[in-house]
């Protein structure tokens, strides 16, 4: 700028001004007065360099920018002038006579204004200028320059800006009961201020365009595109300028929705009988919903708290609660269904026999219980039984069916009867299987069939051993009257001795036939395996022997 430019032969002296700022209600006549502060004023210190490169080393020198709002006081006081000051000018924008706003002379001291000045601009003996009650138009580049009595001239500069007041702002909506995911809201940050910055808040935090927040070129519009229950709270809108800021008061966006599916707890479904009844229905719903409990269509209660104490048998049923918006005019219900139960009797187990042969007829185990609607299970030796291809069970479980028996099934067998509440075991019962024998039948009845039959032959050969030794020793002439003998006619020389040898003959071959038969008996005793010689099989080798 032009004033900034001074002839380099003129040297260079840095000057130092000091800016304050006061309100109308602290100024007062300052052009005497040269401290730090005036009243409740604030005092900030700045300096102007003309070009020239020369600084004395005990001068500091800072750039600022100035700005103020419309309706403040400024003072921009000039201290540490050179000595031998004989004139003092300050002028707006250009050092031309035009823009002159006043001019100090000294040695007589005179203060005179110049064209530029608006009436709220003075000039103190000091050097000072004051402005009163800024405007926007004040804004601008206020020069001085300094003249010495050797004609030296000294220049500084500094920039003042002026903004207007920050109105006090408010915001405005256009839907203030926006209903969820079917209504868009528009909040608009009113007065609108040109030269101004607006800005959103939201719970304190700074508002960014994104899918759900539309803002308008100048951010003073900020649009919530299909609110949800999520964008409920405080909005804040903020007006600026490079002086201050001023916030709006929060406007409470309140977004109407639900009720959500209700919920229902506890999420239980059985109960014994004379068992409180304590049901809650809760829901997520602005404003809050209104609930109500029904029994198949009987209204029972309107709260959202159900209580039945000692329940009976008769309780049992569907309980359904029903939770209404009655802005939104919409409602949700969920049910439960309720079964009140007796705790079950122990049941007892009736079996189609309990001693059986391995692989002999079928067993039938059957559960009996005067309980209604119970489920069932088979334990044997304190185990699960679960269903297989040789263990059937009936449709109700009551019923357990071993088809063959095996050894694996002797054992202890129990029936559990349970319903959601409870649960009973029956006594045991004991099946015992015994082994079956290698011909076919049990071991216990071949071994008694085969003692008898040992015996009864044994009685058999003596009977015939003795008859026979009593008949041979008889006079062979004499006949027994009873008995009717043919003889055949003897034959050849030896034909006289043929009665003695025949019967000789005949008692050899008897007692050869028994020793046979003993030998082919013990032969298939001795041939079972070792696990079945049991005591009554080591009695029947014993007959066998003698």
């Amino acid at each position: 700028m032009e004033p900034t430019s001074a002839p380099s032969h003129r040297g260079a002296v840095p000057w130092h001004i000091l800016l304050l700022t006061e309100t109308k209600e602290d100024s007062a006549d300052v052009g005497t007065q040269q401290g730090d502060s005036y009243g409740r004023a604030s005092l900030i210190t700045f300096s102007a360099l003309p070009t020239t490169a020369q600084q004395s080393p005990d001068i500091f020198v800072k750039l600022m920018l100035l700005q103020f709002s419309e309706g403040n006081d400024v003072l921009l006081l000039v201290h540490n002038l050179p000595e031998n000051v004989t004139q003092l000018d300050w002028f707006r924008d250009k050092c031309q006579p035009d823009k002159n706003i006043g001019t100090l002379t000294l040695n007589p001291e005179n203060i005179s204004n110049g064209p530029a000045n608006r009436d709220r601009e003075t000039i103190y003996p000091n050097g000072s200028l004051l402005i009163r009650n800024l405007i926007k138009q004040d804004t601008g580049i206020y020069l001085i320059k300094v003249t010495t009595v050797s004609g030296e001239e000294k220049y500084g500069q500094r920039i003042l800006r002026v903004y207007e007041p920050l109105p006090k702002v408010h915001i405005t909506v256009n839907n203030s009961n926006p209903l969820e995911q079917e209504d868009s809201v528009v909040l608009t940050c009113e007065p609108k201020s040109p030269g101004t910055t607006y800005r959103w808040f939201f719970n304190t935090l700074l508002v960014q365009p994104s899918t759900s927040h539309q803002l308008s070129s100048d951010s003073r519009i900020l649009t919530v595109l299909h609110v949800t229950r999520n964008n409920t709270g405080p909005y804040k809108c903020e007006i600026s300028n490079q002086m201050n800021a001023h916030h709006s008061d929060p406007f409470n966006l309140t977004v109407l929705y639900g009720p959500d599916g209700p919920i229902i707890s506890p999420s239980k479904y059985s109960y014994s009988r004379g068992e409180n009844l304590s049901l809650s229905c809760l829901t997520a719903s602005n404003p809050p919903a209104q609930y109500s409990w029904y029994v198949g269509k009987k209204l029972l209660v309107s709260t959202h708290n159900l209580f039945i104490p000692s329940l009976s048998l008769n309780d049992s049923g569907s309980f359904s609660c029903l939770v209404r918006n009655s802005v939104t005019q919409f409602n949700r219900t969920m049910e439960i269904n309720i079964t009140v139960f007796e705790p079950v009797a122990a049941p007892s187990i009736q079996a189609s026999n309990t001693t059986v042969t391995e692989c002999a007829s079928p067993v039938a185990l059957t559960c009996l219980t005067d309980d209604t609607g119970v489920s069932t299970r088979w334990y044997l030796n304190d185990k699960d039984l679960q269903s297989a291809e040789r263990r059937m069970l009936s449709a109700n479980n009551r019923t357990l069916i071993l088809q063959p028996v095996l050894m694996a099934d002797e054992g202890d067998y129990q029936c559990e009867v349970s319903n959601p509440i409870s649960s009973k075991r029956s006594d045991d019962i004991r099946l015992q299987v015994t082994r079956k024998g290698t011909t076919g039948m049990p071991v216990g009845t071949f071994l008694n069939i085969l003692i008898g039959v040992l015996i009864g032959v044994k009685l058999t050969v003596a009977i015939g051993c003795f008859l026979f030794l009593r008949r041979s020793k008889r006079n062979p002439g004499q006949h027994d009257p009873r008995e009717q003998q043919f003889t055949a006619p003897p034959l050849g020389p030896d034909a006289p001795r043929s009665s003695a040898v025949q019967s000789e003959n005949l008692e050899s071959s008897q007692w050869s036939a028994f020793s046979e038969f003993k030998m082919s008996v013990g032969m298939e005793l001795l041939s079972r395996p070792e696990a079945q010689i049991t005591p009554q099989l080591s009695l029947v080798m014993l007959q066998v022997q003698e």
